[in-house]
């Protein structure tokens, strides 16, 4: 079990994360001149290079030799590795396309599969109150499904590509900084086969100040998703899952706010019904 100041620590290098990836979709938008899979392909070679460079800076080589010596961890952070690169691919995909907003709703539903996986898989226990406020966050996601556009494919996608990263990486007993260079080396042939078959992308066409966002993309992928790999080992799954919802509230006011995409009463009820259930979820035991 969790000691406090390990779940305390933990707590911090999650929020970190979540902030982070919460006004993401201005760097992305940023980025929009560029395809969105060339951006991909660019975010996991620059993850690498970080990667390497801050494991080697730390000393933690022998963590990544020890990795690669166990073909089980292979196995598994390869699993973890194409999880979070379809989840990379789609929230781009979505920010470069006038649909940030219903990426931010896929990080709403995300928590609601991690809390659900967590008790199935995971066996954590949930309380009646725990309970109850799920099931209010899941009728706000649900009415927002119901009085929106129908089934929001690209939120299901964002969904649940990041939440098996999320259990995948609890269970991968690997640190996160060798975890993440051992995912994107594992990604690396698949992105420089890209760049070659589009003969180098368009960014070499682009202004400098676009190359050098995109130069930034190894740091940028590497600090949260590192923070979050800390958060996730430290966490309960359901106790991450509920605090994912700092990300996509600030993804939502992005959306709304900085790109001017339409906020509808449907997203109102929805956003209202979240918070409720957060509240009530985290209210404490005794007043």
């Amino acid at each position: 079990m969790n000691t406090a100041a390990t779940a305390r620590t933990g707590a911090l290098a999650a929020l970190g994360a979540f902030l982070c990836w919460g006004v993401f979709g201005i760097y992305f938008k940023a980025l929009g001149e560029i395809p969105a899979l060339e951006v991909l392909a660019h975010r996991v070679l620059g993850g690498t290079v970080f990667a390497l460079a801050l494991q080697a800076a730390l000393g933690g080589v022998g963590e990544i030799r020890r990795v690669f010596r166990s073909r089980r961890l292979v196995l598994g952070l390869t699993a973890s590795a194409l999880a979070i690169v379809v989840n990379w691919g789609a929230f781009i995909w979505a920010v470069t396309h006038g649909r940030a907003l219903e990426g931010s709703l896929g990080y709403f539903i995300y928590p609601l599969m991690s809390v659900l996986f967590a008790r199935v898989f995971l066996g954590e226990h949930m309380s009646l109150r725990q309970g109850a406020a799920i099931a209010l966050v899941a009728l706000g996601v649900g009415w927002q499904v119901w009085r929106g556009d129908g089934v929001p494919w690209l939120a299901l996608v964002v969904a649940v590509s990041f939440c098996a990263y999320g259990l995948l990486r609890k269970a991968i007993p690997v640190q996160a900084l060798s975890g993440l260079f051992v995912e994107t080396v594992l990604l690396a042939p698949l992105a420089v086969a890209y760049l070659v078959w589009d003969g180098g992308g368009v960014a070499p066409q682009v202004s400098g100040g676009t190359q050098v966002l995109l130069a930034a993309a190894g740091p940028v992928t590497a600090v949260p998703l590192v923070l979050f790999a800390m958060g996730a080992r430290r966490l309960r799954a359901s106790t991450l899952g509920l605090m994912m919802y700092v990300n996509p509230t600030i993804q939502m006011l992005v959306a709304v706010f900085l790109f001017g995409e339409a906020f509808t009463a449907a997203h109102g009820v929805t956003f209202a019904a979240i918070w409720c259930g957060l509240v009530l979820y985290s209210w404490p035991r005794r007043a």
